[in-house]
């Protein structure tokens, strides 16, 4: 069965998410739709592109997928599948490292347009309609319609190698990174603000107030602390730059 998940930076208070809801519910009626994300970091597409790619969907899943400080302007708005994934959204690069990392992926620009569209919410008038389709398998008679157009290339493409920069904080405070823990070990010690940190397998595993660095249920490199806020222990924020190097070796 179909599954919709929203991915976006609408935030959890406004009425942004339930809007897009409101259009799902109505146009793929009985479709699970699903908010996974609304607190993608404000405006960057960046680290929401890295975010994205972390999460795994059962195939025939529909993302919509919003980090659009562009709206209403020259950008372009794209429909990607990526190893059975559907996912819809803004051409800005926040797709292009899911479609880089994919094994197999298929970019289309999105052609159709409803009757009306506001200039500054595609998210309610554009993406959502077009992910409700796909949801309900319409993607081959969007494409024959010439409502999906395949194109060779996303017009915007960030590179698809890690990002070493902390990408999301949650509300416990673990800092997420745009690093794979997989490509690194326990004896490998994170750089950051002038701090090598430990490797530790779980929380429990760390001594209560130590901040050290694990593998987080994403896969990636996650800056935590036993019972205690690493954002607040080192005053980390989204963008802070991280590394992994020799330990005793200061970060440029």
């Amino acid at each position: 069965m179909a599954l919709i998940a929203l991915m976006t930076d609408y935030g959890w208070t406004d009425p942004y998410a339930g809007q897009l809801k409101g259009v799902l519910h109505q146009e793929a009626p009985g479709i699970p739709v699903v908010d996974l994300f609304h607190a993608l970091p404000d405006f960057n597409a960046h680290a929401g592109a890295h975010l994205i790619d972390a999460f795994t969907f059962p195939v025939t899943t529909v993302v919509l997928a919003v980090v659009d400080p562009g709206v209403g302007g020259p950008r372009q708005s794209v429909a990607l599948w990526a190893d059975g994934v559907w996912y819809v959204g803004p051409d800005n690069g926040l797709l292009s490292v899911r479609a880089q990392r994919a094994q197999q992926s298929q970019a289309y620009r999105i052609a159709w347009r409803p009757e009306w569209v506001s200039d500054s919410f595609h998210g309610r008038d554009l993406y959502a309609p077009i992910a409700a389709r796909l949801a309900r398998d319409e993607a081959s008679r969007m494409i024959a319609a010439g409502d999906l157009q395949a194109i060779e290339a996303l017009q915007v493409e960030f590179d698809s190698a890690d990002l070493p920069r902390v990408i999301y904080i949650d509300h416990y405070g673990n800092a997420w990174t745009g690093l794979r823990a997989a490509l690194w070990g326990p004896q490998d010690r994170l750089q950051l603000k002038d701090r090598a940190l430990p490797w530790q397998r779980t929380f429990s595993e760390g001594g209560k107030g130590e901040v050290f660095w694990h593998s987080n249920a994403n896969g990636l490199v996650e800056i935590a602390t036993n019972r205690g806020s690493a954002a607040v222990a080192l005053g980390l924020q989204v963008g802070d730059r991280v590394a992994f190097v020799p330990s005793g070796t200061a970060l440029n």
